[in-house]
């Protein structure tokens, strides 16, 4: 069962996992998939055919375009956006155009940020507040700015990577260790 608060507007026919909570003005549409242990914030939108895995976090004011698909344990921070046509204009319907966005587990995304349709958020990545990504983002990857650029890696646990002479990096957080190899990120 999933709490929904009375000013929500959940269509008959979105899926809603246990323990999920979804709370004022919110919308979910016909089609949309949520996991269990969601949490909607207010003023969220969720559209037909969005997939949102396990335990994601939707702050207030986000939209959930049809074509987004978040994986697991996701942080959406508030107001930020995503797109689902790479050349909208009003007089030119596209809805065939539409353009899958994929945002892998445990991905965060900070208030305020854009992300262009089409493109895929590896593992763990960390999009700071304002970024504007225009391109796939690899795992563990930090990337900030308009246009967003990489400008280094952070832990599972959400804490800045710095790496050694060995390529090996401890997290500050949690005390596990990452390896740097032909530019990319692993955990050991």
């Amino acid at each position: 069962m999933h709490f929904q608060h009375p000013s929500a507007i959940v269509d008959s026919g979105a899926q809603i996992g246990a323990g999920t909570k979804i709370w004022h003005f919110c919308h979910v549409m016909a089609g949309a998939v949520i996991g269990e242990n969601c949490s909607l914030g207010q003023n969220v939108f969720v559209a037909e055919g969005v997939i949102l895995g396990k335990n994601v976090k939707v702050q207030n004011n986000v939209s959930l375009y049809s074509g987004v698909i978040c994986a697991d344990d996701v942080f959406l921070g508030p107001s930020m956006v995503f797109t689902n046509v790479y050349n909208p204009r009003s007089a030119v319907n596209r809805k065939g155009e539409y353009r899958q966005t994929w945002v892998e587990r445990g991905v965060t995304i900070g208030a305020n940020a854009t992300i262009l349709c089409g493109i895929r958020i590896g593992a763990y990545a960390f999009i700071g507040a304002g970024a504007v990504v225009l391109k796939d983002v690899l795992p563990y990857a930090l990337w900030v700015g308009n246009p967003a650029r990489h400008i280094g890696w952070m832990s599972e646990y959400g804490e800045r990577l710095y790496f050694d002479e060995q390529n090996l990096a401890l997290c500050p957080g949690s005390g596990e260790q990452y390896r740097l190899e032909h530019g990319q990120v692993t955990k050991i």
